[in-house]
Order: C-alpha cells, then structure tokens, then sequence
C-alpha cells in the first residue's frame, strides 16, 4: 500500500482544461464515492478550487491506484482522460507528502503565501472523513499537513504582507470606480471566494448588497451575515440594471450571465457596471467587454495585484522550505514510529506461530520428556526466535522516520505477508 498524489493546477494546465475539471462544492461527495469505488483506491480526498484539483489517495499499488483516480476523474467531469492525462502531475511515497504539505504552506499558490489554502485543504478532509472516503490511513498526514501550515504562517512572515485575493478585489475596485460608499453591489454565488470579497467590500465602506444564489437558503445565510439582502436566482438578471459591482463567483459549469442580459441592463444607463468574475470555468461571457460601459475584473487579474511584493516573501519563502522540509521529517519519524511497533508485533507473532507449530508437530517425540525438559523447550526455542529477529528489528528501529526505513517496513509486509 501507498501514497499517490495526482492532480492539475495552475502551472501545469491551461486554463481551458483547468476550467472543465473543476468540481463544484456540490459535486465533492458524488465524487469521493466514484474515487473509493474501485478495489485499487482504499481511501480518498478531493481538493478543489479555483487554481486546482487534486487527489490524495491511499492506494494499494501505484499503476492500478493511478489509473482507477484518473478515470474517474474523466467519468466525474466529463473530460475525455486523454485530454487531461499530460497535464496531470503524480508523486507517490515521500514526493506526495511533500507536495501537500507544500500545498498547505502556501508555497504552490497562485499567490505565493496566501492563506485561503490553508482552509481549502482543512475542508477537503473534513468533507472526506463526513463521505466516510478517508479514515484512518490519511488522518496522519492530513492532521501533520496542516500543523505545518500553521506553523508556517506563525514562525514566517510569508503572509504577512500577502494581499489576499478579497484585499486585491477592493484595491482594483477601488481604483476603477473610486470611493465605495453607497455603491450598489450584487454577489451571484454563496461559495468562500464570493462572499470573502463581498465581505471585503463591506467591512471597507458601507455599501448596498444583494445576494443570489440558486439554493435561496444560501443565499439567505450570506445576504444575512454580511447585512445584504437576498434575491431569488430567476430574477437576479433584473437586479444588474441597478447596481455598481457584480460579484460572480458560482461552481456552475458554464456562462451564468450572458452578453445580452448585460446589454439590456445596460440600456438606459450611463453610468459604468463593474463585473468582478472570480469563477472557474468563468461565470461572465467576455462579450461583455463590448460595451463601451462594462469592465470585467477576472481571478488572474485579482491574483496579478495580489502578487505584488513577490520578491519580499520569496525571502520568506526560504525560510517557509525549511520549516517544511522540518515537519516532513517529523511526520516521517512519527508515522513510522507508530506503524513500526504493530508491524513489530505481527513479524515476532508470525515467527512464534511457527515456532510452536513445530513444537506440536514433533509433540509425540517429546511427550517423554519431563516438565523441566520441555521447558527448557520452550526457552531455547523462544531463544532463537529472539535471535534471529533481533538484528532485522534493530535496523528497523535505526532507520525509523527515513525513507529507507519507509523501504524496509514496506519489504517486510510483503516478503511475510504481515498486516
């Protein structure tokens, strides 16, 4: 058994093919289930936003766990594998542990040190653990994943001077429209990034906030919370003729607001609309750009300002390795200490198991012997179990937390078909 890691992001895929794999929040346990379906994957999570999608699987063997996570990543999203498969990045073993806990530090972000992922992966495994698709196997990682991007966060200053994707959206709106207060604002979608940037604009001035979203209770629990006012999603088409800043940010898989509505809510109106589109696959036609009186704000424009400053925390982003680099090895060491003691236990139970079936098999040889004699039997024969085991256990226990330790347990389960 082992641990695989595959997915696209950012970096490794364009973002037409990155927009078609993305799984909405909904989809999450429909897809979990499809991802633990097979007899090759024993547990799963699934980590979807708006920059990636990614597994992380316990897996019984490598070619037959890959292959079961890729193809149901095709039956999921609809995506054709042959469309994704040279995007897709895979790391097994040490390389997998490494690229989670990267991920959780914030180091494979969009925006260097950003803390949205830090959540992002929390909810992805609290979700798996709800699905009943991850237990046991994955607690260990995951638990020691986000320790380290806590850790990260606290003892370096890579976050400190991050602008979050929701400040990035007040900068640019600010610039582009000027003073926010009494503008009129309409949010369409209740996902994280949405209503972090539409709470962004309210704590910055006292604006007028309209939320849609196509489960109206959502839509209701945000417009309250951030003191707006709900509208149901049939009708929000209307609503844009009447305010400043369109915030659109859904999980739906293709254009939710088209060309033509903005034009004729345009229509009549001299003033400018704002569209913030933060969704992937994208919410707003980019048609819409037509109109002399429209701007479109997309995520990548968000991420652009939001990166400014890089090269400070790519500084911070040293010291940032190092405490990763720190913490894989303490997860290394911990999670081989806690596997190697019941593995231990199985190899001395599986060699007594042998000693004293032997001992029974030549029971009618030595039923003549007397009770000192068959103890004295019973001590050698454990004697020499001891023995033999002793050195095998002696070098699993030096190279305990290494990835030859990893090795050596790993050889042992398979060469005594130990559990």
């Amino acid at each position: 058994m082992m641990l695989v890691a595959l997915g696209l992001n950012h970096r490794s895929a364009p973002l037409d093919v990155l927009e078609r794999m993305s799984l909405s929040a909904d989809l999450v346990p429909k897809a979990l289930a499809e991802l633990t379906s097979g007899e090759h994957v024993n547990e799963a999570v699934l980590v979807s936003t708006c920059n990636r999608v990614e597994v992380y699987a316990h897996v019984e063997r490598f070619h037959d766990g890959y292959e079961q996570l890729r193809d149901a990543l095709a039956v999921l999203t609809g995506v054709d594998s042959s469309d994704f498969a040279d995007h897709l990045y895979v790391y097994s073993h040490d390389e997998a542990v490494r690229h989670l806990f990267t991920v959780t530090a914030g180091l494979d972000s969009a925006v260097l040190g950003e803390h949205e992922i830090l959540g992002q992966i929390r909810t992805a495994w609290d979700t798996a653990r709800l699905e009943g698709a991850a237990s046991v196997l994955l607690e260990p990682l995951f638990s020691h994943a986000i320790k380290c991007g806590k850790r990260v966060r606290t003892d370096t200053a890579i976050g400190r001077r991050t602008a979050s994707i929701s400040h990035a959206a007040v900068s640019l709106v600010e610039e582009r429209i000027g003073d926010l207060a009494g503008k009129r604002v309409l949010l369409v979608g209740a996902g994280e990034v949405g209503a972090g940037v539409a709470n962004a604009l309210a704590r910055n001035a006292d604006i007028e906030l309209t939320v849609t979203n196509r489960t109206h209770d959502k839509a209701v629990d945000i417009a309250e919370s951030l003191g707006g006012q709900p509208v149901a999603f049939d009708s929000f088409e209307a609503e844009l003729a009447n305010v400043d800043i369109v915030i659109s940010a859904t999980g739906a898989p293709s254009i939710v607001i088209s060309a033509d509505a903005v034009d004729a809510a345009m229509a009549g109106r001299s003033d400018r609309l704002l569209m913030l589109d933060l969704a992937v696959p994208r919410d707003v036609d980019p048609a819409v750009l037509g109109h002399d009186d429209v701007g479109l704000l997309v995520l990548s424009d968000l991420q652009a300002f939001a990166n400014r400053g890089l090269e400070e925390r790519q500084r911070e982003a040293v010291a940032a390795r190092h405490l990763v680099d720190d913490e894989i090895d303490r997860y290394r060491a911990t999670n081989t200490a806690r596997e190697l003691s019941p593995l231990l236990g199985s190899m001395y139970r599986w060699a007594d198991a042998i000693r004293t079936d032997e001992i029974d098999r030549h029971s009618n040889k030595l039923a003549s012997l007397d009770m000192e004699s068959r103890e004295a039997v019973e001590a050698v024969t454990k004697a020499i179990v001891s023995k033999i085991l002793h050195e095998p256990s002696s070098h699993l226990r030096d190279a305990a937390g290494t990835a030859r330790g990893d090795r050596l347990a790993e050889a042992l389960r398979e060469l005594f078909d130990l559990t």
